[in-house]
Protein backbone atom coordinates (compact mmCIF):
# COMPACT_ATOMS: atom_id res chain seq x y z
CA UNK A 1 0.00 0.00 0.00
CA UNK A 2 2.88 2.63 0.92
CA UNK A 3 4.57 1.43 -2.28
CA UNK A 4 1.47 2.58 -4.47
CA UNK A 5 1.03 5.74 -2.50
CA UNK A 6 4.58 6.72 -3.32
CA UNK A 7 4.01 5.93 -6.78
CA UNK A 8 0.78 8.15 -7.17
CA UNK A 9 2.96 10.94 -5.41
CA UNK A 10 5.75 10.68 -7.39
CA UNK A 11 3.21 11.48 -10.73
CA UNK A 12 1.66 14.34 -9.00
CA UNK A 13 4.56 16.03 -8.72
CA UNK A 14 5.57 15.32 -12.45
CA UNK A 15 1.95 16.18 -13.77
CA UNK A 16 1.22 19.40 -11.36
CA UNK A 17 4.96 20.87 -10.17
CA UNK A 18 6.99 20.46 -7.42
CA UNK A 19 4.78 23.01 -5.14
CA UNK A 20 1.41 21.88 -5.81
CA UNK A 21 2.91 18.23 -6.20
CA UNK A 22 4.13 17.96 -2.34
CA UNK A 23 1.05 19.05 -0.68
CA UNK A 24 -0.99 16.50 -2.57
CA UNK A 25 1.72 13.95 -1.93
CA UNK A 26 0.95 15.23 1.76
CA UNK A 27 -3.04 14.97 1.52
CA UNK A 28 -1.96 11.51 0.21
CA UNK A 29 0.03 10.45 3.09
CA UNK A 30 -2.37 11.19 5.62
CA UNK A 31 -5.38 10.25 3.90
CA UNK A 32 -3.07 6.61 3.76
CA UNK A 33 -2.59 6.59 7.42
CA UNK A 34 -6.14 7.12 8.06
CA UNK A 35 -7.39 4.10 6.10
CA UNK A 36 -4.29 1.99 7.54
CA UNK A 37 -5.58 2.65 11.04
CA UNK A 38 -9.55 2.22 9.98
CA UNK A 39 -8.14 -0.87 9.19
CA UNK A 40 -6.30 -2.11 11.89
CA UNK A 41 -9.19 -0.41 14.42
CA UNK A 42 -11.95 -0.76 12.78
CA UNK A 43 -14.93 1.78 11.43
CA UNK A 44 -15.66 3.93 13.89
CA UNK A 45 -18.56 5.15 12.38
CA UNK A 46 -21.86 6.19 13.24
CA UNK A 47 -22.45 3.19 15.47
CA UNK A 48 -19.87 3.91 17.75
CA UNK A 49 -21.11 7.45 18.10
CA UNK A 50 -24.78 6.38 18.97
CA UNK A 51 -23.32 3.73 21.61
CA UNK A 52 -21.63 6.69 22.89
CA UNK A 53 -24.63 8.61 23.77
CA UNK A 54 -26.44 5.40 24.78
CA UNK A 55 -24.32 5.14 27.77
CA UNK A 56 -24.11 8.70 28.84
CA UNK A 57 -28.44 8.14 28.57
CA UNK A 58 -27.98 4.56 30.86
CA UNK A 59 -26.25 6.75 33.00
CA UNK A 60 -28.49 9.40 33.66
CA UNK A 61 -31.28 7.07 34.16
CA UNK A 62 -29.54 5.09 36.47
CA UNK A 63 -28.95 8.56 38.44
CA UNK A 64 -32.35 9.11 38.13
CA UNK A 65 -33.19 5.36 39.60
CA UNK A 66 -31.67 6.23 42.67
CA UNK A 67 -34.14 7.63 44.30
CA UNK A 68 -37.63 6.78 42.72
CA UNK A 69 -39.26 3.27 42.02
CA UNK A 70 -38.36 1.08 44.69
CA UNK A 71 -35.78 3.19 46.05
CA UNK A 72 -37.95 6.05 46.90
CA UNK A 73 -39.91 3.42 49.51
CA UNK A 74 -39.92 4.66 52.97
CA UNK A 75 -38.82 1.82 55.34
CA UNK A 76 -39.13 3.80 58.48
CA UNK A 77 -40.89 6.85 60.00
CA UNK A 78 -40.52 8.70 63.56
CA UNK A 79 -38.61 8.18 66.29
CA UNK A 80 -37.00 4.92 65.49
CA UNK A 81 -36.43 6.37 61.80
CA UNK A 82 -34.33 8.99 63.55
CA UNK A 83 -32.38 6.38 65.35
CA UNK A 84 -31.74 4.44 62.22
CA UNK A 85 -30.74 7.71 60.16
CA UNK A 86 -28.45 8.48 63.35
CA UNK A 87 -26.47 5.59 62.28
CA UNK A 88 -26.02 5.89 58.59
CA UNK A 89 -22.45 7.79 58.45
CA UNK A 90 -21.36 10.19 56.96
CA UNK A 91 -20.21 9.40 53.39
CA UNK A 92 -16.25 10.69 53.95
CA UNK A 93 -16.59 12.33 49.72
CA UNK A 94 -15.46 15.64 49.31
CA UNK A 95 -17.85 18.70 49.78
CA UNK A 96 -17.31 20.04 46.23
CA UNK A 97 -17.12 23.64 45.94
CA UNK A 98 -19.79 24.68 43.63
CA UNK A 99 -19.43 27.83 41.44
CA UNK A 100 -22.44 31.10 41.99
CA UNK A 101 -25.10 30.84 40.28
CA UNK A 102 -26.02 34.28 39.30
CA UNK A 103 -27.22 33.94 35.32
CA UNK A 104 -30.57 35.04 35.92
CA UNK A 105 -30.66 39.06 36.13
CA UNK A 106 -33.42 41.03 37.78
CA UNK A 107 -34.08 42.99 34.96
CA UNK A 108 -34.89 38.99 33.29
CA UNK A 109 -38.33 38.87 32.18
CA UNK A 110 -37.83 35.48 33.71
CA UNK A 111 -36.28 36.59 37.08
CA UNK A 112 -39.92 36.76 38.80
CA UNK A 113 -40.72 33.19 38.28
CA UNK A 114 -37.63 32.14 38.71
CA UNK A 115 -37.92 33.82 42.25
CA UNK A 116 -41.26 32.81 43.40
CA UNK A 117 -40.78 28.97 42.17
CA UNK A 118 -37.55 29.13 44.38
CA UNK A 119 -38.81 30.83 47.30
CA UNK A 120 -42.08 28.26 47.42
CA UNK A 121 -39.27 25.71 47.74
CA UNK A 122 -37.43 26.92 50.34
CA UNK A 123 -40.28 28.05 52.39
CA UNK A 124 -42.73 25.02 52.05
CA UNK A 125 -40.08 22.70 52.80
CA UNK A 126 -38.30 24.92 55.03
CA UNK A 127 -39.87 27.56 56.77
CA UNK A 128 -39.32 26.78 59.98
CA UNK A 129 -35.23 25.61 59.81
CA UNK A 130 -32.32 27.59 60.62
CA UNK A 131 -31.26 30.44 57.90
CA UNK A 132 -28.63 28.08 57.19
CA UNK A 133 -31.31 24.88 55.87
CA UNK A 134 -33.34 27.21 53.95
CA UNK A 135 -30.20 28.28 52.30
CA UNK A 136 -29.14 24.23 51.97
CA UNK A 137 -32.45 23.70 50.42
CA UNK A 138 -31.78 27.04 47.83
CA UNK A 139 -28.57 25.25 46.73
CA UNK A 140 -30.33 21.80 46.15
CA UNK A 141 -32.49 23.64 43.95
CA UNK A 142 -30.02 24.99 42.07
CA UNK A 143 -27.28 22.08 41.94
CA UNK A 144 -29.84 20.68 40.42
CA UNK A 145 -30.76 22.86 37.86
CA UNK A 146 -26.92 22.29 36.61
CA UNK A 147 -26.59 18.67 36.52
CA UNK A 148 -27.88 16.74 33.21
CA UNK A 149 -29.87 14.41 35.44
CA UNK A 150 -32.49 17.28 36.39
CA UNK A 151 -34.58 19.66 34.09
CA UNK A 152 -32.15 22.85 33.87
CA UNK A 153 -34.89 25.80 34.80
CA UNK A 154 -35.68 26.94 38.55
CA UNK A 155 -39.27 26.06 38.37
CA UNK A 156 -38.67 23.04 36.07
CA UNK A 157 -36.82 21.53 38.84
CA UNK A 158 -39.17 22.55 41.65
CA UNK A 159 -41.90 21.22 39.65
CA UNK A 160 -40.60 17.87 37.92
CA UNK A 161 -42.98 15.21 38.40
CA UNK A 162 -46.10 17.27 39.65
CA UNK A 163 -48.12 15.65 36.71
CA UNK A 164 -46.77 12.10 37.38
CA UNK A 165 -46.28 9.86 39.80
CA UNK A 166 -43.77 10.80 42.21
CA UNK A 167 -43.18 14.84 42.26
CA UNK A 168 -39.69 15.40 43.79
CA UNK A 169 -40.80 17.90 46.00
CA UNK A 170 -43.33 16.99 48.46
CA UNK A 171 -45.45 19.95 49.02
CA UNK A 172 -45.86 20.67 44.75
CA UNK A 173 -48.11 17.35 45.12
CA UNK A 174 -49.62 17.40 48.51
CA UNK A 175 -52.38 19.91 48.31
CA UNK A 176 -49.34 22.67 50.38
CA UNK A 177 -49.59 25.08 48.25
CA UNK A 178 -53.83 25.76 49.05
CA UNK A 179 -52.10 26.75 52.43
CA UNK A 180 -51.37 30.24 53.39
CA UNK A 181 -48.00 31.16 54.40
CA UNK A 182 -47.49 33.15 57.37
CA UNK A 183 -46.23 36.56 55.93
CA UNK A 184 -42.58 37.14 58.05
CA UNK A 185 -41.87 33.34 56.91
CA UNK A 186 -42.54 33.70 53.39
CA UNK A 187 -40.12 37.03 53.67
CA UNK A 188 -37.25 34.99 55.41
CA UNK A 189 -37.77 32.52 52.33
CA UNK A 190 -37.83 35.19 49.60
CA UNK A 191 -34.54 36.87 50.88
CA UNK A 192 -32.76 33.51 50.66
CA UNK A 193 -33.87 33.17 47.48
CA UNK A 194 -32.85 36.17 46.35
CA UNK A 195 -29.74 35.75 47.71
CA UNK A 196 -29.17 32.50 46.30
CA UNK A 197 -30.11 33.81 42.70
CA UNK A 198 -27.73 36.59 43.00
CA UNK A 199 -25.17 34.08 43.34
CA UNK A 200 -24.99 32.88 47.42
CA UNK A 201 -23.29 29.47 47.96
CA UNK A 202 -24.32 27.46 51.08
CA UNK A 203 -20.87 25.63 51.30
CA UNK A 204 -21.99 22.87 54.08
CA UNK A 205 -23.82 20.84 51.54
CA UNK A 206 -21.37 21.25 48.87
CA UNK A 207 -22.93 19.65 45.54
CA UNK A 208 -26.29 18.13 47.62
CA UNK A 209 -28.96 17.07 45.16
CA UNK A 210 -31.10 15.26 47.43
CA UNK A 211 -32.33 15.68 51.36
CA UNK A 212 -34.94 14.31 53.56
CA UNK A 213 -36.41 15.24 56.82
CA UNK A 214 -34.71 12.62 59.93
CA UNK A 215 -38.32 11.62 60.90
CA UNK A 216 -38.70 9.45 57.69
CA UNK A 217 -36.05 6.90 56.17
CA UNK A 218 -36.33 6.22 52.16
CA UNK A 219 -34.49 3.47 51.13
CA UNK A 220 -32.36 5.79 48.90
CA UNK A 221 -30.72 7.21 51.73
CA UNK A 222 -28.47 3.85 51.47
CA UNK A 223 -27.48 4.66 48.23
CA UNK A 224 -26.54 8.30 48.26
CA UNK A 225 -23.21 10.16 49.67
CA UNK A 226 -24.53 11.51 52.95
CA UNK A 227 -22.88 14.43 53.30
CA UNK A 228 -24.60 16.97 56.14
CA UNK A 229 -27.71 17.37 58.71
CA UNK A 230 -28.59 20.92 59.03
CA UNK A 231 -31.97 21.56 61.39
CA UNK A 232 -34.38 18.28 60.41
CA UNK A 233 -32.67 18.03 57.03
CA UNK A 234 -30.16 15.31 56.64
CA UNK A 235 -28.23 16.47 52.93
CA UNK A 236 -26.93 13.56 50.37
CA UNK A 237 -24.92 13.94 46.92
CA UNK A 238 -24.41 11.41 43.95
CA UNK A 239 -21.92 8.84 44.64
CA UNK A 240 -18.54 9.27 42.67
CA UNK A 241 -17.99 11.92 39.56
CA UNK A 242 -21.88 12.36 39.37
CA UNK A 243 -21.83 14.53 42.66
CA UNK A 244 -18.44 15.76 41.57
CA UNK A 245 -18.14 19.90 40.77
CA UNK A 246 -17.11 18.65 36.68
CA UNK A 247 -20.79 16.79 36.13
CA UNK A 248 -22.65 20.16 37.22
CA UNK A 249 -22.03 21.58 33.85
CA UNK A 250 -25.86 22.02 32.38
CA UNK A 251 -26.53 26.31 31.77
CA UNK A 252 -30.06 28.02 32.92
CA UNK A 253 -32.25 26.88 29.42
CA UNK A 254 -33.41 31.02 29.51
CA UNK A 255 -37.20 30.18 30.13
CA UNK A 256 -39.04 29.60 33.77
CA UNK A 257 -42.41 27.75 33.51
CA UNK A 258 -44.96 27.03 36.30
CA UNK A 259 -47.18 23.65 35.27
CA UNK A 260 -51.06 24.53 35.55
CA UNK A 261 -52.79 23.16 38.76
CA UNK A 262 -56.32 23.72 39.05
CA UNK A 263 -57.51 24.36 42.41
CA UNK A 264 -59.74 21.40 42.62
CA UNK A 265 -56.77 18.82 42.25
CA UNK A 266 -55.26 20.89 44.86
CA UNK A 267 -57.95 20.35 47.10
CA UNK A 268 -58.30 16.67 46.62
CA UNK A 269 -54.44 16.85 46.94
CA UNK A 270 -54.97 18.26 50.65
CA UNK A 271 -57.51 16.29 51.25
CA UNK A 272 -56.26 12.81 50.38
CA UNK A 273 -52.91 14.45 52.89
CA UNK A 274 -54.00 16.27 55.63
CA UNK A 275 -57.93 15.69 56.03
CA UNK A 276 -60.52 18.16 54.98
CA UNK A 277 -59.59 21.75 55.67
CA UNK A 278 -61.65 22.48 58.88
CA UNK A 279 -63.97 25.59 57.83
CA UNK A 280 -63.48 28.93 59.99
CA UNK A 281 -65.67 29.80 63.05
CA UNK A 282 -68.46 32.32 62.46
CA UNK A 283 -68.10 35.27 65.28
CA UNK A 284 -71.34 36.82 67.20
CA UNK A 285 -71.33 40.58 66.41
CA UNK A 286 -70.36 41.97 69.45
CA UNK A 287 -68.03 39.16 71.52
CA UNK A 288 -64.59 38.29 70.60
CA UNK A 289 -65.41 35.24 71.83
CA UNK A 290 -66.08 31.73 69.86
CA UNK A 291 -69.96 30.11 70.72
CA UNK A 292 -69.55 26.64 71.67
CA UNK A 293 -72.27 23.59 71.82
CA UNK A 294 -71.72 23.71 75.64
CA UNK A 295 -72.50 27.23 76.47
CA UNK A 296 -75.36 26.85 78.80
CA UNK A 297 -77.15 30.20 77.55
CA UNK A 298 -80.07 31.63 75.58
CA UNK A 299 -79.01 32.46 72.12
CA UNK A 300 -79.39 35.93 72.16
CA UNK A 301 -77.44 35.85 74.91
CA UNK A 302 -73.54 36.50 75.76
CA UNK A 303 -73.95 34.64 78.73
CA UNK A 304 -71.66 37.03 80.73
CA UNK A 305 -68.62 36.95 78.25
CA UNK A 306 -66.55 40.12 77.98
CA UNK A 307 -66.57 41.92 75.31
CA UNK A 308 -63.19 42.84 74.52
CA UNK A 309 -63.82 44.94 71.98
CA UNK A 310 -65.75 47.39 74.36
CA UNK A 311 -64.07 50.02 76.78
CA UNK A 312 -65.01 48.79 79.73
CA UNK A 313 -63.74 45.93 82.12
CA UNK A 314 -64.91 43.38 85.21
CA UNK A 315 -63.71 44.95 88.18
CA UNK A 316 -63.83 42.14 91.05
CA UNK A 317 -63.26 43.91 94.53
CA UNK A 318 -59.87 42.34 96.47
CA UNK A 319 -60.60 40.72 99.30
CA UNK A 320 -57.33 41.03 101.26
CA UNK A 321 -56.70 44.71 99.99
CA UNK A 322 -60.49 45.91 100.69
CA UNK A 323 -61.22 49.30 100.25
CA UNK A 324 -61.88 51.76 103.46
CA UNK A 325 -65.44 52.16 102.29
CA UNK A 326 -66.10 48.34 101.76
CA UNK A 327 -67.12 47.69 105.17
CA UNK A 328 -69.38 50.67 105.49
CA UNK A 329 -71.05 49.79 102.47
CA UNK A 330 -71.71 46.12 103.72
CA UNK A 331 -72.84 47.24 107.03
CA UNK A 332 -75.17 49.97 105.03
CA UNK A 333 -76.75 46.60 103.05
CA UNK A 334 -77.01 44.56 105.99
CA UNK A 335 -79.57 47.66 107.21
CA UNK A 336 -81.30 47.85 104.39
CA UNK A 337 -82.05 44.00 104.36
CA UNK A 338 -83.10 43.94 107.97
CA UNK A 339 -85.86 46.71 107.21
CA UNK A 340 -86.84 45.46 104.67
CA UNK A 341 -87.45 41.76 106.53
CA UNK A 342 -88.57 43.48 109.95
CA UNK A 343 -90.55 46.70 108.50
CA UNK A 344 -88.53 48.66 110.33
CA UNK A 345 -89.96 48.36 113.67
CA UNK A 346 -87.82 45.03 114.54
CA UNK A 347 -90.94 42.83 114.16
CA UNK A 348 -90.81 40.13 111.02
CA UNK A 349 -93.07 41.65 108.02
CA UNK A 350 -95.68 39.15 106.79
CA UNK A 351 -94.88 37.53 104.22
CA UNK A 352 -91.46 37.47 105.21
CA UNK A 353 -89.32 34.17 105.48
CA UNK A 354 -89.03 32.84 109.03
Amino acid sequence: MSAAIASFGRALVENTGPARGKLALAACLLGGFALSLSVLLGNPGPSHAEAGLGLKSRELAQLKSLDSGDQAEVLDEGLSAQDRNELIPNSGLPLEHMGHFAVISTDNQQYSSALKCLTQAVHYEAANEPVQGKRAVAQVVLNRLRHPAYPNSVCGVVYEGVNQRVCQFSFTCDGSLLRTPIASKWQESRSVAEAALAGTIEKSVGSATHYHADYVLPRWAFTLGKVNKIGVHIFYRFPGSAGSEGAFSRRWNGHEAVPFLSEERLRAMLAANWGQPKPEPEYVPGTTVTPHVTDRHAPADVGGRIDTTKNWRLSIPDPVNKPASYGADRAEQRDAISQDITGGNGMVAAGAPQ
